[in-house]
């Protein structure tokens, strides 16, 4: 694709997000942005499809709403509240080492970079870049499966992990788009441009992306 369709690949992305009913814009109401919910949803979700992580933060969120409160709560019942997310035992260990690390290193003040984020427990890249964009709306570039596939579908850029994708995003994407790319292509990749049955025919971006790949797998 034309890095100069970027402009016009965003506005009409952010169009089908402002009109789709996706589970990314369900699982950012419940997250808010809140420093602590959007860390600790962030972590849950991890493995974890959006629906059931909305859900189990609902009822988290209920009963844990600081570091204090997830400092206090026993571990048995931490493990029954974040029940059924993927690898939930691991998760509640890490989540109960949160408020020593965050109190150890900064004061008890969630960090606002992703340098900082990535030293907490179940914190990677990933988590650490939408904490950023998310809690403190500052630039970042969060990759997940959905941004890695689309942004190498649409022929922006041509990468093997989220990782190399992240960094060569940093270089390819205006800086403007890099708070919202997230958001946008994840709720995208949730109902339209899926991994195994893209729905070229009515995608809004259809004449503006290579559809690298498309070619292997099926469509609707």
């Amino acid at each position: 694709m034309d890095a100069n369709s970027i402009p016009l690949i965003h506005r009409r992305l952010k169009r089908y997000f402002e009109q789709t009913q996706s589970p990314v814009a369900h699982f950012m109401e419940v997250r808010t942005r809140d420093p602590f919910r959007v860390l600790v949803a962030t972590i849950l979700s991890a493995r974890t499809q959006d629906q059931t992580t909305t859900a189990v933060s609902e009822r988290l969120f209920r009963k844990i709403k600081t570091l204090d409160d997830l400092r206090r709560v026993p571990p048995k019942q931490l493990e029954d509240l974040i029940f059924p997310v993927g690898f939930y035992r691991t998760k509640a260990r890490m989540l109960k080492q949160l408020p020593h690390v965050v109190n150890s290193l900064y004061g008890g003040i969630i960090p606002e970079t992703v340098e900082d984020l990535v030293k907490l427990p179940g914190v990677g890249r990933k988590t650490a870049n939408l904490v950023v964009t998310e809690a403190f709306d500052k630039p970042g570039i969060c990759v997940d499966v959905h941004v890695h596939r689309i942004s190498n579908r649409l022929g922006l850029l041509e990468t093997r992990t989220p990782e190399e994708t992240e960094m060569t995003l940093r270089k390819r994407l205006p800086h403007r788009y890099w708070k919202t790319w997230n958001r946008y292509l994840v709720a995208f990749g949730q109902t339209l441009c899926t991994p195994q049955r893209p729905r070229c025919p009515v995608c809004p971006i259809h004449e503006l992306c290579d559809r690298v790949g498309i070619n292997n797998i099926t469509q609707f």
